[in-house]
């Protein structure tokens, strides 16, 4: 994956209203998620923005999640666009990896009224979406039929930095009226976490392609 560069401030200051002065003032608020799991009753220093949040009340056990803030005019490539980063996040003075796991739009104007981010580090899988790339000419075209992409991307769990920027596919071998599932399809590195039986690609019968076939016979 390619590295997005992204500035940030810490968020103190939470609730509607002062989330409705950033959204006016051009920021967005940003949750960054996956920090470092501690036992409760956390009685260790919070940086600014920081915050425990209980993810097993039973066994005591809380996750530290940062309060963010962005500037809008900063996250637009990282948002409209069909790549992927991994997203190198500066704020309280030092640096976190993270991936762009969940964004909230504004229904009529499709802003972008919130960030979820993902901390990331060498050792813990993660599981995100890269986009699919067909190369090569199919078989099936050749004799007639149609290339479709059904998935244009497919969930793959690895360590980030194994990640690619797409997954390419080749479809040479494809013929008419076949298709390429996801069990299929082998990276190596990577593991392949939608259905197994999920339709990626095919090569469809045109109606030339029936009619040329009906002639034949």
């Amino acid at each position: 994956m390619k590295t997005f560069k992204l500035n940030a401030e810490p968020r103190t200051e939470l609730g509607k209203k002062a989330t409705k002065a950033l959204r006016n003032a051009g920021l967005i608020p940003v949750v960054l998620n996956g920090g470092e799991i501690v036992t409760l009753p956390y009685e260790g220093k919070l940086e600014a923005g920081q915050k425990v949040v209980v993810i097993d009340e039973a066994k005591k056990k809380g996750m530290i999640t940062t309060d963010l803030v962005v500037k809008a005019d900063d996250v637009r490539k990282l948002i409209y666009t069909p790549e992927i980063f991994a997203i190198e996040l500066s704020f309280n003075g030092h640096t976190a990896n993270a991936i762009l796991k969940d964004l909230q739009f504004q229904p009529v104007s499709d802003a972008v009224l919130h960030i979820d981010l993902l901390e990331v580090n060498e050792k813990k899988p993660v599981v995100i979406e890269v986009p699919v790339k067909l190369e090569g000419h199919a078989a099936g075209v050749k004799a007639g039929g149609k290339l479709s992409l059904s998935m244009k991307k497919l969930k793959v769990k690895a360590i980030f930095t194994q990640v690619p920027e797409s997954l390419v596919i080749n479809v040479d071998n494809l013929e008419l009226g076949k298709t390429m599932q996801v069990g299929d399809l082998h990276f190596e590195g990577l593991e392949l976490v939608n259905a197994k039986n999920a339709v990626v690609c095919a090569v469809q019968l045109t109606r030339a392609a029936r009619g040329a076939a009906a002639n034949a016979q």
